[in-house]
């Protein structure tokens, strides 16, 4: 990073987008997002994501053009749920109920906005669809990832949900990523045949956005309690090395989502990650870790 004026223990860059256009200029760069995250032992953290040409890419689908939107009154039920939401975040109630297939938060406030989403979504299911799939405005898409999830008939939603995981908009992403996690919880009812396919939130793992790769290794750790046998191959094919660099982040809270999957792929018992986390061996696994995984790291170079 020192080729980009970067520093550790430096102040912030000044200007984010200077910073990014900096690292795009270097040779091999294809692609650069910076942002700062608060904190590590009381300082920032920057995190700066790069793409090298010819590594994989969590490729967005195009931004949608269409003029259909919500009603102003199910827009401004998102709006006083977003508010309340903050509200709650603050005064730290966020406690919530999942075992419906959505989120049924204790906080009142929230709680009855959530309510009101299962009457949009039952009885204007088909508008929630077409602003999630064609709104130019990424807030109407974002208000529509969130309360589709509250549709009766989940299975119904999932392609929906599985296509917002490629908006072009970090919002967008984040709810549809949330909506999924919770319809996971009732999918758990194995008669109900609601299957949500792993191939997105492995694709996260290689975007530049923090946001997205925190997302895809804490889903996957949280939603599937064992992978298919072409999750577990596109996770090695596609993700090693994005899992490896995550890994060995100083925070340790982002670090231990990407931890827990490589041990999850490479076979090493969670009793014995978990052992070597708390013992603060967390290099030394993740070296045992390349060698368990050295044919597959191997191959793919």
């Amino acid at each position: 990073m020192k080729a980009a004026g970067i520093a550790e223990g430096a102040a912030l860059p000044k200007s984010r987008s200077g910073l990014e256009e900096a690292l795009v200029a270097m040779d091999g760069v294809a692609v650069a997002h910076v942002e700062a995250f608060c904190c590590e032992q009381g300082e920032p953290i920057l995190y700066v994501g790069i793409l090298e040409r010819g590594t994989p890419l969590f490729e967005y689908r195009p931004e949608p053009d269409g003029e259909v939107s919500l009603s102003e009154e199910d827009a401004g039920a998102y709006a006083g749920f977003a508010a309340a939401l903050g509200r709650a975040t603050s005064e730290d109630d966020l406690a919530e109920d999942l075992t419906a297939g959505h989120s049924m938060m204790r906080n009142p406030d929230c709680r009855a906005y959530q309510l009101r989403f299962a009457e949009i979504a039952e009885q204007r299911l088909e508008n929630v669809q077409a602003v999630l799939a064609r709104a130019a405005d990424p807030e109407q898409r974002a208000a529509a990832a969130y309360i589709i999830g509250y549709a009766v008939n989940k299975r119904v939603v999932v392609g929906d949900l599985q296509a917002a995981l490629r908006d072009a908009s970090p919002s967008v992403r984040l709810n549809a990523t949330s909506a999924l996690r919770a319809i996971a919880v009732l999918g758990r009812d194995k008669s109900l045949g609601i299957s949500i396919p792993a191939t997105w939130f492995v694709e996260m793992l290689n975007s530049v956005v923090l946001a997205d790769r925190l997302a895809g290794s804490r889903t996957l750790n949280l939603m599937y309690d064992e992978f298919s046998e072409g999750t577990m191959a596109q996770i090695k094919e596609r993700a090693l090395s994005s899992l490896f660099e995550m890994a060995r982040w100083r925070h340790l809270q982002h670090a231990l989502p990407a931890y827990l999957l490589l041990g999850r792929v490479s076979g090493v018992a969670e009793q014995e990650m978990a052992a070597a986390w708390e013992a603060s061996e967390r290099d030394q696994m993740l070296a045992r870790i390349e060698k368990l995984l050295k044919p597959v790291t191997a191959k793919k170079k």
